[in-house]
């Protein structure tokens, strides 16, 4: 009688996939320093702790000025300004900007006390003779608050996210932490995983070889190895096992114990002397023993128990290297893959198309930062009418937040080159994007608008998402021109837009004041009819639109304009990027006032003055709706009570 094992159940691909999709691979996270991070993937996310920049400084050479200083000014009439000393890049300025004055600034430098704007070098002259001491700049342009300044936390807020989690660690993003400060990252482990070659005929390479008996070189060891090493796993290579049962139990159980998975190869098929099927049925789990594929038919997925009581992955390969390599990139490679956090390759350049229109027409070979998305899933089309063939070429959307912004680089997935004689890409031209490395992945979901602290949260639960915020307002813009897959907005919209409302909450809003509020701070009046120092959020945050209209209502009831308000409010016009950056700048002492939310107020230990509660809502493109990141981030937002739980001021 035979003892032959036949393969009478093939599974199918799909099923293989799925046995090993339910073997457990992934090792504990662990802590590296950030000199090792190159090419791991983060654990957690990693929010800022600084602002970066960590100062107000000057984005051009020019002069420090007060803004207010240089209204009217113009090339008919210049305003004079006289010259009370110089600040470099990497010194501390020794001069106070006054009424009437204004400081030499170097690009990069630190913006001296009472200086709010710089004017370009370009646009002054130096006025005089020489015949005195003072010197005086005529300005001959007119500046607002901000212009030419990157203030502090404009690249990144403290208290941003930084970096999610699954984020695949490049250059791009290490250098991002080396901004931040940051020496030690919290990555996945890669799993470890044991290869063993099976198989009387095999010799290692370098040993002796006798033709004669049939030997062969073991080929399969470290193909493999190279193979989990470029899936991003840590591959261990045991001596090869002969065809004896106790050898190759005692190797496999030794494997087991060491690592998170066991590969081997041969010893597979149906011959009576390959008898690794039994070791897994007798000492394991055998999950599947032969697929319906080829190459690579005897091929066997299963667990293996371990010393500890626990158990480990098994996947063995056909012996065949052209098949075990095939079996292995098609079916294992994947999974050590999702263990260690890394991404499919990609291939290094795609055709997109532009997903809104981008004008050029400065003359010089332009390479654009672009992020990549998944188009939206073609309809089926008339397939009688040749004209509409469905769009399933990615979107490409133009990724620029100016030279001194590091996170440009983070949020961009490649480069499109824009031919010097080129004045606009057009919404739904070709494009060619040269991707930053093989291994880039684009993200699944594209969302822009509002920043909050709930958001943040939501976005950790999304498989790779890109969120950039944009504010409110902004964010509302890009929807409608169809280049996000959702917008999140906070308070009142100015418009409507065509869109899915996939859910949302409510958030608390106010005045963030000092611990004990020393000032006495009690609503919006007391920034009107009292010396204190304000600091606000931009036009297109929704808390800035929440400000600005229960302004409106104040100046209703005062019978005034809102501008006659806001004019009387000292640093109404000096705004801060993030939710955080109000609550920060207040606790330094830089401002009596900060517009910000209870939950930040909170947690920084802030004390807070309620105006009112905005609603949060996640709107998706029409277009959009149906692709599955969208529809994940859908069920995520129908039960979020956990995400706001712990946030003062939050609700669903």
């Amino acid at each position: 009688m035979s003892d032959r094992r036949e393969f009478h159940d093939l599974v199918s691909p799909e099923t293989a996939h799925e046995a090993i999709a339910s073997l457990d691979l992934a090792p504990e996270p662990e802590s590296v320093p950030l000199s090792d991070a190159r090419g791991r993937t983060l654990a957690e996310r990693v929010d800022a702790d600084i602002d970066v920049p960590g100062f107000d400084r000057a984005s051009m050479d020019g002069y420090a000025v007060r803004a207010r200083d240089t209204f009217g000014a113009d090339e008919a009439d210049p305003v004079e300004l006289d010259r009370i000393g110089a600040v470099h890049a990497g010194e501390t300025p020794t001069v106070t900007v006054e009424h009437g004055t204004c400081a030499e600034i170097s690009t990069g430098a630190v913006m001296p006390d009472g200086a709010d704007a710089v004017v370009m070098v370009e646009r002054t002259d130096e006025v005089g003779d020489g015949t005195t001491d003072t010197t005086t700049i005529a300005i001959r342009t007119a500046v607002a608050p901000g212009d030419h300044v990157m203030t502090a936390g404009a690249d990144v807020a403290a208290g941003a996210r930084a970096l999610g989690p699954g984020t695949r660690l490049t250059a791009r993003e290490i250098g991002l932490l080396s901004a931040l400060g940051v020496d030690r990252v919290p990555v996945r482990g890669k799993p470890t995983v044991g290869i063993v070659s099976t198989g009387d005929e095999l010799v290692r390479p370098g040993e002796p070889l006798d033709p004669t008996r049939g030997e062969i070189y073991d080929v399969n060891s470290t193909t493999i190895a190279a193979g989990v090493a470029e899936a991003g796993g840590e591959p261990i290579l045991y001596p090869h096992a002969g065809d004896d049962y106790d050898e190759m139990e005692r190797l496999l159980r030794r494997a087991a114990d060491e690592c998170d998975l066991v590969c081997s190869s041969g010893s597979t098929s149906a011959s009576a002397v390959d008898v690794i099927y039994r070791v897994i049925e007798e000492r394991g789990d055998l999950l599947v023993h032969g697929v319906a594929v080829k190459p690579g038919k005897p091929m066997l997925i299963g667990r293996l128990d371990r010393a500890d009581g626990g158990e480990s992955a098994y996947v063995g390969l056909p012996g065949y290297p052209v098949s075990a390599l095939t079996i292995f990139r098609t079916f294992v490679a994947p999974a050590i893959r999702r263990a260690a956090g890394r991404p499919e390759p990609p291939t290094a350049t795609i055709e997109g198309r532009m997903a809104l229109r981008e004008r050029y027409g400065e003359g010089r070979l332009r390479l654009m930062p672009v992020g990549v998305l998944a188009a939206a899933e073609p309809s089926d089309g008339d397939a009688d009418d040749p004209s509409d063939e469905p769009e399933a070429a990615p979107l490409v959307y133009p990724v620029d937040k100016g030279s001194g912004a590091t996170t440009s680089l983070v949020e961009a997935d490649g480069i499109v080159a824009v031919d010097p004689d080129t004045e606009y890409l057009d919404s739904g031209e070709r494009v060619t994007v040269q991707l930053f490395s093989p291994d880039v992945r684009p993200p699944t979901l594209l969302g822009v608008g509002e920043d909050d602290p709930a958001l943040n949260r939501l976005l950790d639960r999304l498989d790779n998402p890109r969120y950039l915020p944009v504010g409110s307002r902004e964010g509302f813009r890009r929807l409608r021109d169809g280049v996000p897959d959702v917008a999140v907005t906070a308070g009142p919209l100015a418009r409507e837009v065509e869109h899915v409302e996939l859910g949302g909450w409510t958030r608390e809003w106010g005045l963030v004041v000092p611990a004990g509020n020393p000032a006495n701070v009690d609503g919006l009046a007391d920034l009107i009819d009292r010396d204190l120092r304000f600091v606000n959020r931009p036009t297109d945050s929704g808390l800035r639109r929440s400000l600005d209209d229960s302004l409106d209502e104040l100046a209703g009831d005062r019978d005034v304009a809102r501008r006659s308000l806001t004019e009387t409010i000292d640093g109404y016009g000096l705004t801060v990027r993030a939710f955080e950056s109000p609550v920060r700048r207040v606790l330094a002492g830089d401002a009596d006032v900060g517009l910000g939310l209870r939950a930040t107020a909170s947690r920084l230990g802030a004390a807070f003055v309620p105006l009112g509660e905005q609603r949060v809502v996640v709107r998706a493109a029409p277009d959009r709706a149906e692709r599955d990141a969208v529809q994940e981030l859908g069920t995520t937002l129908t039960d979020i009570d956990d995400i706001v739980r712990g946030l003062a001021g939050y609700s669903t």
